[in-house]
C-alpha cells in the first residue's frame, strides 16, 4: 500500500460535473489499494469572482479580511467533493489547510509554510478514508487564517506529500504535461517527458503558469517525485525529479515569458555607500519581490540603479521608496511600463558556452531591443518590450529546436 497525493486544480473541479469526475478517479486510486490524500482548490474562476465582490465594496480591502474570504473557496470544493465520494460508498473527510495542520507565516495574502503536522491527516488514512484537504491555506504563528498566494495548492499538495512519506504527488491539470513553451503561444511546442527540479524552477519563477516554484522547492528539497498530468485522460504526464535522462540532447529545454513587467530606475547626485543594501533591504521588509537588478556607476554620469518588478508592486513600491526616500539616499526615481521578460531554460547551458551570444543574435535579427540581461547557470532572460514578447518567445524556440519534428 503506497501513500499518494492527488491535487485537482480549479478548471478540474469548475462544475459539479467535474468534481464528479475527481471522484471516480480517486475511486481508481483507492481501488488499487493506495492511501489516497487530494487537495484541491476553489472551484472555476470562484477566487476571481469573490476578489470582484470584494472589490465591490472597498478600493483597498484588509489583507486579513481577504484571507478569511478568500479561503472559503478551496472549502466548498472540498466539501462537495466528500459529499460525492460518499456517494460512492468511498468513506471520506474533508479538512481546512489549519485542521490538516499547515501553520504559516503571518504574512496575509502570501504568507510561507513554516510546519506541517500530519498527524491528523495520518489518523484519517489509518481509518482507510480519503482525506481531502483544502489548498492554498493555512493557520499563522497568531492563529490567523492565511492563504499562500496564487497557485498555492500546489504548495500544499507537496508540502503534505513530504509530511506523510507519499510515493508521489500528482498535480492534476487541464493540460496533459509540462511543454517547452505555453502552447496557446508557441508553434509547434512539445510535451517534455521528464524534467529536472532545477530546470522546473526556473520555469515556473520565470512565468510559465503550470506550477507554482514553492511547490518546486519543497519537491526538490525532500525529494518528492511531482508529475504533471491531464484530469481529462489516463496520460502519465510530466515528471520532475533530482535527474533526468537526455532528452534529445537539448541544450534548452524550455522559453517561458511573463507580461506586465516595469523597470524602476533610482539616480544618485553621488555614489552613497551601502545604497543598494538599503534599498532591496527596505523593499522587501515591505514584501515587494525584485527581479533582475542593473547598476551604473560611470565617471561624468549621475549613479543608478535599475529593477524590475511586477506591475502590481508598482504603486507599493513607488509609496515605500518615496517614503523612505531620505534614509536611502536618492534624488530621483522614475519607470518605464509596457515591459516583459522573455528567458530560456536548460541545465545543458553549463557546459555549453556561447547560448547566451546565440539568444541575443536572434533577438538582433528580429529587430527585438534587449533593455536589461540576468543570467544563471541554467538561465538567461531578457526584459523586452511588452509588444514583442510573443514574437520574442516564437523566435528563441525556433533558434533552439524545441519545436515539434
Amino acid at each position: 500500500m503506497s501513500k499518494i497525493v492527488m491535487k485537482f486544480g480549479g478548471t478540474s473541479v469548475a462544475t459539479t460535473e467535474k468534481i464528479a469526475n475527481v471522484a471516480r478517479r480517486i475511486q481508481k486510486e483507492k481501488e488499487k489499494g493506495n492511501e489516497v490524500v487530494v487537495v484541491v482548490s476553489a472551484m472555476g474562476k470562484s477566487t476571481d469572482e469573490l476578489v470582484d465582490l470584494a472589490n465591490e465594496l472597498s478600493n483597498a480591502p484588509s489583507k486579513r479580511e481577504m484571507d478569511m474570504l478568500l479561503s472559503t473557496g478551496e472549502q466548498i470544493t472540498m466539501s462537495l467533493l466528500a459529499i460525492k465520494l460518499s456517494a460512492l460508498g468511498i468513506d471520506a473527510v474533508s479538512l481546512t489547510g489549519w485542521q490538516a495542520g499547515l501553520q504559516t507565516d503571518d504574512v496575509h495574502r502570501n504568507a510561507k509554510i513554516l510546519t506541517l503536522d500530519p498527524s491528523k491527516i495520518l489518523d484519517k488514512l489509518s481509518e482507510e478514508k480519503v482525506v481531502i484537504v483544502a489548498g492554498f491555506q493555512g493557520i499563522s504563528t497568531q492563529g490567523e487564517i492565511t492563504t499562500l498566494g496564487r497557485g498555492g495548492s500546489d504548495t500544499s499538495a507537496v508540502a503534505i506529500a513530504a509530511s506523510i512519506g507519499a510515493e508521489i504527488c500528482d498535480i492534476y491539470t487541464d493540460v496533459d504535461g509540462i511543454y517547452t513553451s505555453d502552447p496557446r503561444y508557441i508553434k509547434n511546442a512539445r510535451k517534455l517527458e521528464q524534467l529536472e527540479y532545477d530546470e522546473m524552477l526556473e520555469l515556473a519563477n520565470l512565468g510559465a503558469g503550470v506550477l507554482h516554484p514553492r511547490a518546486v522547492e519543497f519537491a526538490k528539497n525532500y525529494k518528492i517525485p511531482l508529475r504533471v498530468r491531464p484530469s481529462f485522460s489516463e496520460e502519465e504526464g510530466t515528471i520532475l525529479k533530482e535527474e533526468i535522462d537526455v532528452e534529445n540532447n537539448l541544450v534548452v529545454r524550455g522559453v517561458a515569458f511573463e507580461s506586465d513587467i516595469v523597470r524602476l530606475t533610482i539616480e544618485y547626485e553621488v555614489p552613497f555607500n551601502g545604497s543598494l543594501a538599503s534599498i532591496f533591504t527596505t523593499l522587501a521588509a515591505n514584501h515587494i519581490d525584485v527581479d533582475i537588478i542593473v547598476q551604473s556607476i560611470v565617471d561624468g554620469v549621475k549613479p543608478a540603479v535599475s529593477f524590475s518588478i511586477k506591475k502590481e508592486s508598482l504603486a507599493e513600491a513607488i509609496t515605500v521608496l518615496e517614503s523612505n526616500k531620505q534614509n536611502l539616499g536618492f534624488t530621483f526615481a522614475d519607470f518605464e511600463v509596457g515591459l516583459a521578460k522573455v528567458s530560456i531554460v536548460g541545465s545543458g547551458m553549463v557546459s555549453n558556452p556561447g547560448v547566451a551570444a546565440q539568444m541575443f543574435d536572434r533577438l538582433r535579427k528580429e529587430n527585438i531591443p534587449v533593455k536589461m540581461v540576468s543570467t544563471s547557470e541554467i538561465k538567461v532572460s531578457v526584459v523586452v518590450p511588452q509588444t514583442d514578447m510573443i514574437s520574442a518567445a516564437n523566435a528563441l524556440h525556433n533558434e533552439f529546436g524545441l519545436e515539434i519534428a
